[in-house]
């Protein structure tokens, strides 16, 4: 007799049985072209947000995005100190093998991640407490100042800014990267911002001339 699941595992199983039915059977020929290798022309950076599936807002099919989440969708400068740079190593990939055309970070509405940052309710915290997330979101510490001088560290409004801001670091982060410097000069290589606000299911795209974030009509 087969051993039951948990009632959150066999929710999962169920989706995974739809996704036989409805995602793997009708695209047979797009899955067997992918046994060959990926070729994405796009690396997305999100949130690790379960509201928040990139794959599910740009509507995409298999092998069409190249996709890395993590808490508030940051990216740390480069680097070549030793330890474990995740980010890092997954940009490096997609850039330098799967030669994407365009990296977008994706923000989003009521982060969890910026509200710490903003709030610093994690400050002082253990490793394992709460300590590597607030080691995480310090990379937000100077986008940080901005925003409390303009509007303080609570309501709607601070938040949304800190959010957007967040989006502002990871792609001035990026630029530290040689390849994605040397690629973005080359016209090989393009970067954009973008905030989906999860209230109202609205995308908003980064005009980094402006410095401001316009709805996708």
């Amino acid at each position: 007799m087969a051993r039951p699941f948990s009632p959150e595992l066999d929710h999962l199983i169920d989706g995974y049985r739809r996704f036989r039915t409805n995602g793997w059977t009708p695209r047979l020929e797009r899955w067997h072209q992918l046994r060959e290798g990926q070729e994405p022309p796009v690396m997305v950076i999100a949130c690790s947000d379960s509201r928040v599936d990139p794959a599910q807002i740009f509507d995409t099919d298999p092998g069409e995005m190249f996709v890395v989440r993590n808490v508030a969708a940051l990216v740390p400068p480069f680097e070549t100190s030793p330890g474990y740079h995740g980010v890092s190593a997954a940009l490096e990939f997609a850039v330098q093998v799967l030669k994407v055309r365009k990296i977008v970070v994706l923000g989003h509405g009521m982060c969890g991640g910026c509200r710490a940052a903003l709030t610093q309710e994690l400050e002082g915290t253990e490793p394992g407490e709460g300590g590597f997330i607030n080691d995480w979101i310090g990379l937000l510490g100077p986008a940080r100042a901005g925003v409390v001088h303009a509007h303080g560290t609570s309501g709607r409004t601070a938040e949304r800014a800190m959010e957007q801001a967040g989006v502002k670091v990871s792609l001035a982060n990026l630029r530290t990267f040689p390849c994605v410097r040397r690629k973005e000069a080359a016209g090989e290589l393009r970067l954009r911002g973008a905030f989906f606000a999860i209230s109202d299911g609205v995308l908003h795209v980064l005009d980094e001339d402006s410095g401001d974030f316009h709805e996708v009509k």
